[in-house]
């Protein structure tokens, strides 16, 4: 599986990606837009954290489009080596970090301020609300951050978290 990054130095490349069933990388049309919605001021030497990360698009996508340091959070060793490969392969390996753990505990050991956060949790898990209080608190997050998670439609969300 290859996935292409939409915008910013490194437009056009193709990332390696680990084949798994529960593997499914946001469209290359749906992230373009995502990020043309966010504005390159907002990732200009930005903070990125980018959790269940699988391939790391959200984050890479971000560091070539200016974003300064990416932090990726995936539970899997195999996503991880390829992952930290695909980032040596682009040259961003000194601005970013693989950590190999479940975002449940990794969250708690982060240290902020994070300018954005992309999260993508499995759609078989109902995360998006414990996670979205749990950013919500404490100083992960930049006062003006943004969080950009992709989740299962339902009951909407709380307005406030944290």
């Amino acid at each position: 599986m290859n996935v292409r990054v939409s915008g910013g130095t490194h437009k056009g490349r193709r990332l390696r990606a680990v084949k798994g069933a529960d593997l499914r990388p946001t469209s290359e049309k749906v992230r373009a837009a995502i990020f043309s919605i966010i504005g390159s001021e907002t990732l200009k030497n930005a903070r990125i954290l980018d959790l269940y990360a699988g391939t790391g698009i959200f984050g890479i996508e971000s560091l070539s489009r200016g974003a300064a340091w990416a932090e990726f959070v995936e539970m899997s060793a195999r996503r991880c080596r390829q992952l930290r490969d695909n980032l040596c392969a682009l040259s961003l390996a000194k601005q970013g970090h693989v950590c190999q753990a479940r975002v449940e505990k990794a969250v708690g050991n982060l240290s902020g301020a994070y300018n954005l956060v992309f999260a993508d949790p499995p759609y078989d898990a109902e995360m998006a609300s414990w996670l979205m209080d749990r950013l919500g608190r404490g100083d992960l997050i930049e006062k003006t951050g943004l969080v950009v998670m992709e989740c299962r439609s339902g009951p909407p969300m709380a307005r406030n978290y944290g």
